[in-house]
């Protein structure tokens, strides 16, 4: 192959997402294609409906475990720090039970959101890979600000902090899996703000009464 002429600016890449993007998002979107119509994702329907060589599959993810965790967390992502100036305890509801929260859950259909419980749940495997490469992250944020209050002198010192979390959370999970309400619905949100303030009170360096 001969060099460009001298003062002839090299062949751009035209603009774009990168292939190997396109060649990732047809996988996935294939994926939750298989989701949303209840049906097993195999490597072989994945690789009929994205047009996506197994091998390329393989490069990207190792496992189909993590393909399939890869799938449940399209469209979410690691929430914003919170503030940990004025009202720490009510940041710290906003930003679990708030707005960002509400969309966050009712970003998927009832269908979809019921879907990725009953395959996280029917696989120990897939629940831990999604655990760890996708819902451990977006816990950051809030932990960070337990932690500032801790160091603030506004929680309790000795507090486990994951404990913490999975305590506040639990509250919410427990409207949306088992009682199966919406976090718009008035009598949830109040539901959800009397468990937060008890556990707050027993987070809290010096509890009001």
């Amino acid at each position: 192959m001969s060099a460009p002429a001298v003062g002839q600016a090299p062949a751009r890449r035209r603009p774009g997402r990168p292939r190997h993007e396109e060649l990732e998002q047809k996988v996935l979107d294939a994926a939750l294609e298989l989701i949303d119509a209840e049906q097993e994702i195999t490597i072989s329907k994945l690789v009929k409906r994205s047009g996506v060589s197994r091998a390329a599959l393989y490069r990207r993810w190792p496992s189909l475990t993590l393909l399939i965790a890869s799938a449940l967390n399209t469209g979410r992502v690691v929430p914003p720090a919170i503030c940990v100036d004025g009202d720490l305890r009510r940041n710290v509801f906003e930003a679990l039970f708030g707005h960002g929260a509400e969309q966050a859950v009712e970003m998927y259909s009832e269908s979809r959101f019921r879907q990725r419980i009953r395959l996280v749940m029917a696989d120990r495997e897939l629940q831990r890979a999604y655990w760890q490469s996708h819902v451990k992250m977006r816990r950051v944020p809030i932990e960070d600000a337990l932690r500032a209050g801790m160091e603030n002198g506004i929680l309790r010192s000795d507090l486990d902090v994951e404990s913490c979390f999975d305590t506040l959370a639990g509250a919410a999970y427990y409207q949306l899996v088992v009682r199966g309400e919406s976090f718009r619905l008035p009598e949830t949100r109040a539901r959800l703000e009397k468990a937060f303030n008890t556990v707050w009170r027993g987070m809290a360096a010096f509890p009001s009464r």
